[in-house]
């Protein structure tokens, strides 16, 4: 795409004409800038000229000297210090101010350069020659950032537009007349419904990517996106324009139960099937070129995947118990909003400050979390499927499934967040009675061969974990009791001062009673050393388990000692093989 661009930028590139300072046909912006002391990028980027009084004349329309000459950021949050820079420069509201300043500033440029300004002609119009379409706000600003640090040294520029942040903001950058434009399809489609001149001839769009395609194109989802691609294959059809899909799991396919396969309507679906059907929404022409780098079981081979059976009120145990025992970057998955929050209020009365991740937060706050999570060593982020695809956060250790999720194509992707490029990872499923039906779908359409190992619990430390989680379940019953009971006080103005004064003395008992449980160690500080993980290498955490060794040696080890176990015994145990072709 970039490529492409700059293809473009080369055949509009405008040819220099004589400066106002007498310089020569062929001397370039570039070195009259050197003369002068001042960088190209104060001057202007690929023969962008200085408004000048003879271009206001002509009605040649002026580019705004405060976006060149202060540094460009596209900081969407708009907490860039060149996004305050130009807010108290030009008022946002008043064009004939803006243009007033406009003008003074190109006076005292014109006096700081001595009159050395190199007067090229007028940059024609730049279209948008590439965008791109993400289901999530977080990959949208990722995906910005890596083309952003591709194209630093070309002069390309960018934008990005997400919901949940300021459109006029975006719509200020549109004016910029960006090459490149990163976005959710819902803000998109505002911004193109509102007739913003950049986004009102998509003839010319060189390159079309669409990231998560089968996310993209579910039925019930982004309903804008499909008005889109309605719109670039029909009125605003380009033939010379490049369509790219990406996403992990475009050829997996779930197979229809039997019922409904029985049906003569219903055709069993292959992956060319499928994909067909996707090529067919996102409105390709003609056959595409596939491919395919998707390994059979759909998972990467230095991930590791393991599973825990418990009932549903055990979870919490369990989750308490892998955090304590296994500290580092860990990334919790959950199916809904409602379960996101209560684990977090349970975490935070056990001391684990957890962050959150879901789509009623406020956006920023969002990014806030999301760049925390990223940058501290030992952290915990509570999320729902918002950031399982796409996200590329450093050294996540541990992905923890609280809840099975619905979908095989979920389970991947959410796996996904581990075990990135060379790293190993961990990806653990706490399994209660509700999640088995689910458990075994994903499993049947990844087509396991054999089903994944149980995670090595040390059932000497649970009781522990069961008392701590006891005390914290009084507390937060007392806690709830008492904010009920304030509130029928406020609304009857019947007040029992006795009785508040001994539900007051019974909380402070167990909140000290559960300070004290906390500040014991769960775990007895043992001899710290490391075990090879199944790879053979060993594992590079950022910091050190509690009991001296990670969740992957664990797992090793218990591998090693079913080895050693007598001849005998392993036939006994060892399942018949299958007769299914590997």
């Amino acid at each position: 795409m970039i490529h492409a661009v700059l293809q473009w930028q080369m055949k509009k590139k405008p040819t220099p004409a004589l400066s106002n300072t007498g310089a020569s046909p062929g001397e370039t912006r570039t070195e009259a800038g050197a003369e002068s002391g001042v960088l190209p990028d104060e001057i202007g980027i690929e023969g962008e000229v200085l408004p000048s009084e003879a271009g206001v004349k002509t009605g040649a329309p002026p580019t705004a000297v405060s976006d060149q000459v202060l540094p460009f950021c596209d900081d969407d949050a708009g907490e860039g210090p060149s996004s305050l820079i130009r807010e108290k420069a030009i008022p946002k509201q008043n064009e004939d101010k803006e243009e007033k300043l406009d003008e003074e500033e190109t006076e005292k440029l014109k006096e700081k350069l001595g009159g050395k300004i190199a007067i090229c002609k007028a940059h024609p119009k730049r279209p948008l020659l590439g965008l791109v379409l993400t289901p999530t706000r977080e990959l949208a600003v990722q995906v910005k950032q890596h083309i952003d640090a591709v194209a630093k040294f070309t002069g390309i520029k960018t934008a990005i537009l997400v919901g949940g942040m300021s459109a006029q903001k975006q719509q200020r950058m549109l004016n910029r007349q960006p090459e490149i434009v990163v976005a959710t399809p819902g803000r998109l489609w505002e911004l193109i419904k509102e007739k913003h001149p950049h986004l009102s001839n998509l003839r010319q769009l060189r390159c079309l990517v669409v990231d998560e395609a089968d996310r993209m194109v579910e039925k019930g989802h982004f309903a804008e996106l499909s008005q889109l691609l309605e719109m670039l294959s029909d009125s605003q059809y380009n033939p010379k324009r490049q369509t790219l899909i990406f996403s992990a799991t475009l050829t997996l396919v779930h197979q229809a139960p039997a019922r409904i396969l029985h049906k003569k309507h219903v055709k069993k679906i292959d992956k060319t099937a499928k994909l067909d059907l996707l090529v067919q929404k996102i409105g390709m022409r003609g056959k595409p070129k596939v491919i395919d780098l998707t390994r059979n079981e759909a998972t990467v081979e230095s991930l590791t995947e393991t599973k825990i059976h418990c009932e549903t009120d055990e979870k919490d145990l369990y989750l308490y118990y892998f955090l304590m025992q296994y500290p580092g970057r860990t990334l919790v998955f959950a199916n809904s909003i409602s379960c996101i929050k209560r684990l977090s209020g349970l975490l935070k009365v056990l001391d684990i400050m957890p962050l959150t991740l879901h789509a009623c937060m406020h956006q920023k706050q969002r990014l806030r979390n999301l760049e925390q999570f990223a940058r501290l060593e030992d952290c915990v982020l509570l999320a729902t499927d918002v950031a399982a695809r796409g996200l590329d956060i450093p050294k996540v250790q541990h992905v923890i499934h609280y809840q099975v999720p619905r979908t095989s194509e979920i389970y991947v992707h959410r796996s996904g967040r581990t075990a990135r490029a060379t790293n190993e990872g961990l990806s653990l499923m706490l399994i209660g009675p509700e999640d088995v039906i689910n458990f075994k779908k994903i499993y049947k359409t990844l087509k396991k061969d054999e089903d994944i190992p149980l995670f090595p619990v040390q059932t000497k430390y649970m009781d522990a974990v069961k008392v701590k989680r006891k005390i914290k379940t009084l507390v937060l019953m007392r806690e709830g009791i008492v904010l009920c009971l304030h509130l029928a006080v406020r609304l009857w103005q019947k007040t029992d001062h006795q009785e508040e004064r001994r539900r007051q003395k019974q909380m402070k008992v167990l909140k000290k009673e559960l300070r004290h449980l906390l500040s014991q160690p769960l775990f007895k500080e043992d001899l710290k050393t490391k075990y090879p993980t199944q790879s053979g290498k060993l594992p590079t955490l950022m910091s050190t388990p509690r009991n001296g060794e990670s969740a992957l040696s664990c797992l090793t080890k218990q591998k090693k000692k079913k080895k050693k176990k007598p001849p005998k015994e392993q036939q006994q145990e060892q399942p018949q093989p299958s007769t299914s072709a590997n």
